[in-house]
Parts: structure tokens; C-alpha cells; sequence
């Protein structure tokens, strides 16, 4: 007859203890996350029902009125009066007072300019990509995590603690997907927002710099 090795006793007992102690910290990031993915789908429609949309033809009436404006002052109204948002028009701002400067160091500034632009719209993409991928893993190991102890239970006889351990593994289940799925939402309406936003800011600073070169 072979013994119990008392060494694969410790560890199981270890992981098991590990384990379970995963369970609140679990639920309570999933909770986190559950209001967070609810927040997140309000400022979302917030935002959409502020956003200013640029077609193209506006794109084009405001380029060709920055390449046919006659002095600063008039390029700097056009900048001002444009269907912007405010963060853009200072960017372009700060591009257009740089005449100072020469025609290569206007190029880097209205670049790193752009960066940071990108840099900001990148942080705010950050958080809802976390939830994405972290809310269904906290899902599955919530699902996980309870039905050890209710199968040990169903093997006992005890069917009530079986059944709330299915509870809690369905709900977290089911949390977790859900504020995975408003993450993915999110973050992939607003990085096609973002995109067209920095792609249209892009082309202003090329149309400004290339105004003032000549």
C-alpha cells in the first residue's frame, strides 16, 4: 500500500489556501469593474452626443481657407471660428505662433504637439482596454474558484453549498464577460473617434505649416 506523501499534502493544502483567499479580492474587482464598465457606457454617450463631427468637405473649406488666408491674424480667426475642439485649436494655435522659429523646428514642435495628443487619447484608451482583457479572466477564475469546496461538498452529500457555489460562479461569469464586452465596445468606438480626430489635426498642422513657410 503506498503512503500519502505528507510533502503533496502541504503543497495541495498551500494552493488550495491560495486559491481560496483569491475568491473576495475576485468579486471585489469584478464589482470595481462592473461600475466602472456602467460609468464608462455613460460618459460614452456623453461624448457622442458632444462630439463634433468633421466631414470631409468641411476638412477641405478649412484647409483651402487656411492656405488662402492673407496674415496671421486671419489665419489665427480661421483657427479660432473652426469647428474644433478646443484641445486641437490649441495645438494648432501654439503651431501658428511659432513662426519664430525655423521651418524645421516648427516641423518638431507641431510633431511632438501631435504626440502628446496621441499620448492623452492613448491613457484614456488604457483603461477600458484593462477591463477588456482583465475583466473575463477575473470572471473565469471566479467561476473557478468556488466550485472546488462545492464539489468537495456534493461528495459529502451537502447539495446547498453546491448550489451556492453555482450561484457565485455564474454571477461572476457573467460579470466579467459583461464589463469585458462594454470595454471592447468602448474602446473600439472611441479609438475610431480618436483616430479620425488626430488624422484631421494632422492635416491642419501640415496645411498651417506649410502657410507659413511661404
Amino acid at each position: 500500500m503506498v503512503s500519502t506523501i505528507p510533502g503533496s499534502e502541504v503543497l495541495t493544502s498551500g494552493l488550495n489556501m491560495i486559491s481560496q483567499s483569491l475568491q473576495i479580492p475576485v468579486v471585489i474587482f469584478l464589482i470595481i469593474f462592473a461600475f466602472f464598465a456602467v460609468v464608462t457606457l455613460g460618459s460614452l454617450i456623453a461624448e457622442y452626443t458632444s462630439r463634433k463631427k468633421i466631414t470631409p468637405d468641411t476638412l477641405e473649406k478649412l484647409i483651402y481657407e487656411i492656405s488662402n488666408a492673407g496674415s496671421s491674424d486671419e489665419l489665427m480667426n480661421i483657427i479660432k471660428n473652426a469647428k474644433l475642439y478646443e484641445n486641437q485649436k490649441v495645438i494648432l494655435v501654439k503651431v501658428l505662433r511659432g513662426n519664430d522659429l525655423t521651418d524645421e523646428t516648427r516641423e518638431t514642435l507641431a510633431r511632438k504637439l501631435i504626440e502628446f495628443e496621441e499620448s492623452s487619447r492613448a491613457k484614456t484608451l488604457e483603461r477600458t482596454d484593462i477591463v477588456t482583457r482583465i475583466g473575463p479572466t477575473l470572471g473565469l477564475m471566479g467561476t473557478l474558484i468556488p466550485m472546488g469546496p462545492g464539489l468537495a461538498a456534493l461528495g459529502a452529500g451537502d447539495v446547498n453549498t453546491l448550489a451556492n457555489a453555482i450561484i457565485v460562479a455564474f454571477d461572476t461569469t457573467v460579470v466579467g464577460i459583461g464589463a469585458g464586452a462594454v470595454g471592447y465596445i468602448v474602446s473600439k468606438i472611441r479609438r475610431r473617434w480618436y483616430e479620425e480626430d488626430l488624422s484631421n489635426l494632422d492635416a491642419l498642422c501640415d496645411a498651417i505649416l506649410d502657410k507659413l513657410k511661404h
